[in-house]
Order: C-alpha cells, then structure tokens, then sequence
C-alpha cells in the first residue's frame, strides 16, 4: 500500500496525482490515444481513466480531438494528445560568451529560440540578469502569441547552485560570480527563474530528448570551463550540498600548470577551451568552437596536436569516473560534441588503456546530439517535466 510522508495510507489525492502523472505521461509518450488505450496501458479502469482525462484537459495538459473516419458502423473515435498550444517552459542562460532564451511546449517540442553573443565574464551580475530578462520577456510574448502559457522559468548558469532552495548560485568563477541571488536583481518579482547549473540541465536534456537507452552516464561538457553531471537510474545526482560534477578541477597532472583555483594540474588547464587555443597558438576573434574545428579540419597540425592533447587529459579523467561509479556511457556535450571528432580517438585510447576492472566498449562514449544548445533546452524541460510528473501544478480552468 503506497503511504503518505506522514506514515499514514496515502490520500485519495497523493493518488490521484500519482494517476495523472500516469495518464499524462503515458499520452505524453505515445500519443496519439483513445481513451481505451490509455486504460489498456495503464491498467487504471475506463472509468477512471475518464475522469482523469476530464481533470487532464481542464488543466490546459491535454486535448481531444475526432478521429477521421474508420468506415466502421457507429461514433468516431476521439484521439487524445499532449496540448501543443497550452503549458510551456521557459529556459534562459547565462553563458561566459552569450546570452540565451528558448521555450519548449509540453512535447518538448522547440516553439521559440533566441540568443545573442554577449561578453558576461566579469560584467556586474545585476546588468547580465537584467539583459536577459528581456530576452526572456520577449521570448515569452511571442510564446504567447502561439498560444503557448509559460508555467515555470529556469535559468542555466556556469556555476555551482547549493541545494538550499534559496535561489543562490554561490559561484561562478568564469562570470566572476560570488554568492548571487537572481531575485536580488530580477525587474520583475513574478518572472523570476530558478538557478541551476548549466551542466546539470545538459545532462538532464540528454536524458529526455536522446535516443541512447543509458539510465547511469557521466555527461560531461565544455565552454570558458568544464563541468559534469552524473545521471544515475535516470535521476540527476547532486552530491551531498549540490557541489556534485566539478570534473574541472579533478587534477590529471598532480605537479602540473597552476589553475586560478588555486590547485595544480587540473583538467580544465589541459582541455579547457583556453587551454586548447594556447596550445593551438590560436587567439579567437570570434567562436573559439567554431574556430578549432575550422582549423582541425583544415589538418593544422597544432591545432590537431592540441585537440589530441586534450583528449588525452579528458580520457584520464573520465577514466577515474568510469572506475568509480561503473555507469553505462559517458556523453562528450556543449563544446566538446562539435569538436568530438578529433577528441575522441585520444580519449578512447585512454580509456582502453585505464579502465581495466571490466572492457569498456569504445561505442559507450559518444557525443551529444544537442551539443551547445543541451543546458538552455535543459532549463526549459525541466519545467514541462516537473508539470508532467505532478500535473495538478497546473491551474484548473
């Protein structure tokens, strides 16, 4: 018998939440359905299933539509699917080189994108947020003009979110960011989003929008920094405090190159885009991304020892996290997916090399299909999978 967190029999309404993420999520998944369907998959009763659907489509979750003829004697059938045109999330991001807004329906379907190359590093954190509240206000009205309704906001940030609920990103040293509350300096007390690491929602996009099967990977991902995250059983692990996936900092050279903080050898002064540019004897005017794989692909052979020198750092940390928690796949996001190409050899070898407690199939470390666009979709899923999960969230009509 399920319980309350009292200790007590579960309310008839915990289990009637509990039904609604199950209808919802099941229309969510295989729509279109009837509402036969539905209970067959279930199990729930017709009955059951029927008012659940009623509650479902008065919360703006569901639509039912007429199916076209079947040439079958009797009433058509109606169709049951996830409501394009109702509850949405709201992403916004605050990278080191730009600034960015998505919305995403409860589909996860992409409605709205913007984002626009803007030098935040060491820029006061009250004029960043305010810059992209705008471009999240805007993202939100042409939202609405598709008839989409923005029921959360999420803001992606490079930096370390304590598991406090307190809104606090404590830091973000490629921002120059120290203990910041984005309700400090939001223009507007109604809007303001919720902080989370960029890598975290990275890693939580993978999970929902990838086909690749893996419940337990390291997905791992680069910009001004290297961050990490740890899905394991499809859940999102945030370690004790929420100080989880500095990978960044493990360090893969014990006496090596000093790093800002205040350690030596770590992994983002070898595979960090800064660390990789050097290397290259590359300074980038524009999208240092954008440049190496230029460069790479032009056979510069710096620019291809420089990458094959990152990868080798990359593959010895990403061995210590193979050795230590056995997950299924390890997943190259943000920068490093655009520059897989000639990362992965190296990293590979590494691994083949030092993961020697059981064979690591080299097809177990790949690339991300999202890439840099992985933590600013991941902010606005994240809301339309919380409302999925517990869809009296939703107001009723």
């Amino acid at each position: 018998m399920s319980r309350s967190s009292e200790g007590g029999p579960a309310s008839q309404q915990d289990m009637r939440r509990q039904n609604l993420a199950v209808v919802l999520g099941t229309v969510a998944g295989r729509s279109p359905l009837s509402r036969a369907d539905v209970a067959g998959l279930t199990g729930l009763t017709r009955a059951a299933v029927s008012s659940l659907v009623d509650e479902l489509i008065g919360r703006g979750a569901l639509t039912e539509a007429e199916t076209a003829p079947s040439g079958r004697v009797g009433r058509p059938g109606r169709s049951l699917a996830v409501n394009d045109c109702g509850p949405a999330g709201l992403g916004l991001e605050v990278g080191v080189t730009h600034l960015g807004a998505c919305v995403v329906d409860l589909r996860g379907g992409l409605r709205v994108w913007r984002q626009v190359e803007r030098g935040n590093a060491g820029r006061p954190a009250a004029q960043v947020l305010a810059e992209v509240a705008v471009l999240g206000a805007d993202a939100e009205a042409e939202a609405a003009g598709l008839g989409l309704r923005v029921e959360g906001r999420v803001l992606a940030v490079p930096g370390v979110v304590p598991n406090t609920g307190q809104g606090l990103v404590e830091h973000a040293p490629n921002l120059g960011w120290h203990a910041v509350r984005p309700t400090d300096h939001w223009p507007d007390r109604d809007t303001v989003p919720v902080p989370e690491n960029e890598a975290n929602l990275g890693a939580l996009a993978e999970y929902w929008q990838a086909e690749h099967g893996a419940e337990t990977f390291v997905h791992v991902s680069a910009e001004a920094g290297i961050g990490a995250a740890l899905i394991v059983d499809g859940q999102l692990f945030r370690g004790a405090r929420g100080f989880a996936g500095e990978l960044g900092h493990i360090p893969v050279h014990p006496d090596g190159v000093p790093c800002p903080c205040g350690a030596r050898g770590c992994l983002e002064q070898y595979a960090g885009e800064a660390a990789v540019l050097r290397e290259a004897g590359l300074r980038a005017a524009g999208d240092p991304v954008v440049l190496l794989a230029e460069r790479a692909g032009a056979g510069d052979l710096a620019t291809l020892r420089a990458l094959e020198r990152a990868g080798r750092a990359l593959g010895l940390a990403l061995a210590s996290a193979v050795n230590l928690i056995d997950p299924d796949g390890l997943v190259l996001g943000g920068a490093y997916a655009e520059l897989a190409e000639w990362l992965l050899p190296a990293v590979r070898a590494e691994l083949a090399a030092r993961v020697t407690v059981r064979p690591w199939p080299s097809g177990a470390l790949r690339p991300s299909a999202l890439g840099r666009r992985g933590a600013l979709l991941g902010a606005a899923l994240l809301t339309t999978r919380q409302i999925i999960a517990d869809p009296t969230r939703l107001p009723l009509a």
